[in-house]
């Protein structure tokens, strides 16, 4: 193991949970710095591809970033999540938001303009300048006391509109300006409106400056609340088809459905739905502040992945150029033979093509570059990177297991976090082995007349049904045996082999918990066992 971890894996034990996140920031930081960057630096990688990163871009909270068409509920959302207003929000059925705003942690309400965000050493936000004063003007940082970003950031983008006139009109590449922050943000999401599923040439060129990011994409089909069930299924089926389009993956996006903002359903047909797909919403916002190391790690090895593809390709096209005659020739014909290149570089260095970048910007910068002044490939370079992905990378990664074993699991808490954690409110409480937790009479008594008559027709002995006749009844239900069989151990409570009355109405019950999409417990509740079997039945842990 490398002397940086060594030196500081030792205090790790008693500096605890945050001088353990520094002892994986100090080193990322410093293997980008001694590995990766003097690749980056000697074959222009800033100038084609990423500027350099930064102490910030290592040290800042998760960041959550916010894309879609105007009107869809980008602005509402953060709203909903924080459970309060935030400088400079704005919120309407007309293209509101015009700029790029980042919601950030601070101790007073306030916001900074973003040409004094871009000098703040303490933001990642400084190389952002290079895009200048048109997205300068239309770029803030709202600072507010939230718990929820005591954890994480959110960056509002622009409403996206459609035609030609407003992509001209920003005044900056907005598309580059998405693919900035979407190279250094945890979670990308996409909103649709249900009833604005048109994905705009401007929002497929923005959806493309994603490319290389498809981990981070999560898409939300918000106002599913003003759909009845049979529209939503027409409207999932249709965004997915439109999706399938412009995102050329051969997974699935994960697309959350429901209404995120603090107002009435006005159709409650589909409230569990909407409620399920909250909380899983929720769990993976939830989850990103314990995963932000590996986040990190997982960005840098692209990194230096495209950064060695890059280094082939220019000292590759320096290789070609002639020395004196000939070189505006040579150029010309080198950057139309560009995706042969590609080719011939893959082969020799077992290279995978989607390390590569995509050939046509690549081609676009090449015709401003004269290639004479380009480095020739430097061996000792490339060997740096292929050791730090071999060797350096593992022993981080363990460091970064151990080190998540040995601190609190980091959650996102306040806001509309806090919401449905607790209490009555709480996804499932009352529903599926939970309902009748807080009465006082048994569940399972509401049903039980039905239930008996069904017992006293499997003929009991001695008020008991054997095992033969139960199952004659149970496999009725059509669930696999493996479900049964779990379903009669929690039903048997005696373990004697045979069902009273009161423990096949329990089975029958558990049933039809089953039938209707809820998990079994792996141990009977409480409130459960039936009543005369409560003074002997062991306590569920």
């Amino acid at each position: 193991m490398f002397s940086w971890m060594g030196r500081q894996a030792g205090g790790r034990e008693r500096a605890g949970g945050a001088d353990a996140v520094q002892t994986v920031t100090g080193g990322l930081r410093s293997l980008y710095l001694r590995k990766v960057l003097p690749l980056e630096e000697a074959y222009r990688f800033h100038e084609f591809h990423s500027p350099a990163l930064e102490d910030a871009d290592f040290e800042n909270k998760p960041m959550i970033l916010l894309v879609g068409q105007y009107s869809t509920g980008k602005t509402t959302f953060i709203r909903y999540l924080l459970e309060q207003d935030f400088p400079g929000m704005r919120i309407g059925p007309e293209p509101t938001t015009d700029s790029f705003i980042a919601v950030m942690y601070g101790e007073t309400e306030g916001s900074t303009p973003g040409n004094a965000l871009v000098v703040d050493p303490k933001k990642p936000f400084r190389k952002l300048s290079r895009f200048g004063n048109a997205f300068l003007n239309r770029f803030m940082c709202s600072q507010l006391p939230n718990q929820v970003l005591k954890s994480i950031s959110i960056i509002d983008s622009p409403g996206i509109l459609s035609g030609e006139k407003q992509r001209i009109s920003r005044g900056y590449d907005f598309c580059q300006v998405l693919q900035w922050f979407a190279e250094r943000v945890d979670r990308i999401i996409l909103l649709f409106d249900a009833h604005k599923l048109d994905i705009s040439d401007e929002f497929s060129e923005a959806i493309k400056a994603f490319r290389g990011q498809d981990d981070k994409i999560r898409v939300v089909l918000n106002k599913a609340d003003q759909v009845d069930t049979q529209q939503l299924m027409r409207v999932y089926g249709a965004l997915m088809w439109s999706l399938g389009k412009v995102i050329n993956t051969p997974e699935v996006l994960r697309v959350y459905i429901g209404s995120f903002w603090a107002q009435p359903l006005q159709n409650t047909d589909n409230r569990r739905l909407f409620e399920a797909e909250a909380q899983d919403l929720f769990r993976d916002i939830q989850s990103l502040p314990q995963k932000a190391a590996v986040r990190k790690l997982n960005d840098l090895i692209k990194r230096a992945r495209l950064a060695k593809v890059h280094a082939y390709i220019i000292s590759y096209l320096k290789k070609e150029m002639p020395s004196v005659f000939g070189k505006e020739n040579k150029k010309r014909e080198l950057i139309s033979r560009l995706p042969e290149i590609y080719l011939q570089l893959q082969r020799e260095y077992q290279i995978s093509a989607g390390d590569f970048p995509e050939v046509k910007a690549m081609q676009e910068q090449l015709e401003n570059y004269d290639f004479t002044k380009f480095h020739s490939l430097k061996p000792k370079l490339i060997e740096a990177v292929d050791n730090m992905l071999s060797s350096k990378i593992s022993s981080l990664m363990n460091l970064i297991s151990q080190e998540e074993m040995s601190t609190p699991t980091q959650l996102v808490q306040g806001g509309a976090f806090d919401g449905t954690t607790e209490g009555p409110f709480n996804q499932g409480y009352g529903e599926g082995a939970k309902e009748g937790a807080d009465e006082e009479e048994w569940v399972v008594a509401k049903d039980k007349p039905v239930y008996d008559e069904l017992f006293y027709t499997l003929s009991p002995v001695n008020g008991k049904i054997s095992g033969v006749n139960a199952k004659k009844e149970m496999v009725t239900s059509k669930l696999p045996n493996s479900v049964l069989g779990k379903i009669w151990k929690l039903a048997d409570c005696d373990c004697d082999g045979m069902l009273d009355e009161e423990e096949f109405a329990l089975a029958k019950h558990l049933i039809k918990i089953k039938l209707d999409g809820y998990e079994l417990p792996n141990s009977l509740p409480p409130h459960l066992v039936p009543p005369s079997h409560r003074k002997s039945f062991p306590k569920a842990d």
